[in-house]
Parts: C-alpha cells; structure tokens; sequence
C-alpha cells in the first residue's frame, strides 16, 4: 500500500464506538475505518445494531462512549457541519406530509442552501418517476411513494456520504430497479456509501466492503470482491452464530 494511501484520513471513522439504552447495550466498542468513495454494507440479524449504527453516524444519537468523526469532524462537536455531508434514507420518511413532494424537495433544499432547490426538485422528480405527484400532499402517497421521495430529499443537497437503513422496504419492482442502478452509479462514480440490510446477496452484489454486526458487536469485516453469495453466507453465519455463543448467560 501506497505512502499515500496511508496518510489519508478515512471519511468514517469510529473508534470503540458503543451505545446503551439503560442497561441494554446496543453497540460494543465497535471500530471502523471507512475511506472516501467505498461502498460498505452493514448486515447482521434483527437487533443486531444495524440501525443504531446508522443513527449514530447520521448524528441522531450520541455515543455512550468511544469517538466518531466524519470527514475529519467530531460527531459531537461539529454535529450541524457533519449533517451538511450527510443524506440520510431511513425507516422514518422526515418527510412533512402536509406538504406536497415538491415543497417538502425545495424547503429541504433551502436548508441545505442549495443554489436552485426548485431545479434540483424537479430533477429529483423526474428520476423518481413522481412528477405526475408533484403537486400532491405527501400524506395520499402510498408507502412506495413516500420511500421514493425520502431517498429525493436524502439527495437534494449533492451529500459526500450517504446513509441508507434498509432503503428498498416497501419500494415497488420498478422503484427498486431505480434505486439498484442509482447505487451502482454511485459505486461506479467512487461515492461513499453506508446500506444497511438484511438481504445478504444485495449487500454483497452492491458493495465493495461487508460488515456484519452480532449483538452489537462488529464480528466481520472483509472484501466482496471474489466472494460468492454461498460463500458470504456460510461466513456471516458462523460469526453471528460464534458471538451469540460468545454473549451467552
């Protein structure tokens, strides 16, 4: 590996990361290092942290311990700087539903200080396939349509890094087929990407790194490249399995 390589400072960065709810412990001194434009899917079983991660990164929650930074700036400290880097597709829409799909794209694009936020709307519409609904109050859209429009307002503001928590649940055939290609261009284009997601195979197929969490804890962290998806999964299940025996009473 290159001097160069070495020196730069990676995009994410989290060091003995960990996070409790009371007594409850959701994430356990998990590390990471994240370079700028890779692609990383975050997989592991239900309440294995996944969404917890997400949150912390996106600034929604503080950590209990341990220290995170985003294009070098603390979590902390610099919150309101990071939120400008980030966008954000999560199971809440952060959509106001009295609004119509355009109104919520240009105030989210006023906010971000956009330079035309009517412009970048319109396009994001167009792309989305929601410009027939543009006009409509997000509170008569179908959970399809608000999933389409949640990943438009991630976008809005051009972020360095997006973050994405299990963007295809309730999008229909074409909206996922819409999504899958958006991310392979952003793959293609050396974006940063963090998707979280229970669907193995997609993690695998779209990413160029894989994390799996287990109970909190970070307990793989390997390549997608030559790996195939019954390989992956006999490797995900033998480190799920070996922390759950590890964590037993």
């Amino acid at each position: 590996m290159s001097g160069t390589l070495e020196s730069t400072p990676p995009f994410i960065h989290a060091e003995n990361l960990t996070r409790r709810y009371g007594y409850k412990v959701a994430l356990r001194q998990v590390s990471l290092a994240v370079p700028a434009g890779q692609f990383v899917a975050l997989c592991g079983p239900n309440g294995a942290g996944k969404t917890t991660l997400v949150k912390v990164l996106a600034t929604l929650l503080q950590p209990s311990a341990g220290r995170v930074t985003i294009a070098g700036l603390d979590i902390r400290r610099d919150a309101r700087q990071v939120r400008a880097q980030i966008g954000l597709v999560s199971h809440a829409s952060l959509l106001y539903e009295a609004l119509t799909a355009k109104e919520n794209l240009v105030f989210t694009g006023r906010l971000y200080g956009v330079a035309n936020p009517a412009a970048r709307a319109a396009e994001l519409l167009a792309w989305l396939g929601l410009t027939p609904v543009a006009d409509d109050p997000v509170r008569t859209f179908s959970r399809g349509m608000r999933q389409r429009l949640s990943i438009a307002r991630a976008l809005v503001h051009q972020p360095s890094l997006l973050l994405l928590d299990e963007p295809f649940t309730g999008l229909d055939q074409p909206a996922t087929a819409i999504l899958r290609d958006w991310l392979a261009t952003w793959r293609a284009e050396g974006r940063t990407v963090l998707l979280a997601t229970h669907d193995l195979e997609t993690g695998l197929t779209l990413a160029d790194r894989v994390l799996v969490l287990s109970r909190g804890r970070l307990v793989h962290d390997g390549t997608t490249a030559g790996v195939s998806a019954t390989a992956f999964r006999a490797i995900y299940q033998e480190a799920v399995s070996a922390e759950r025996v590890k964590q037993a009473p």
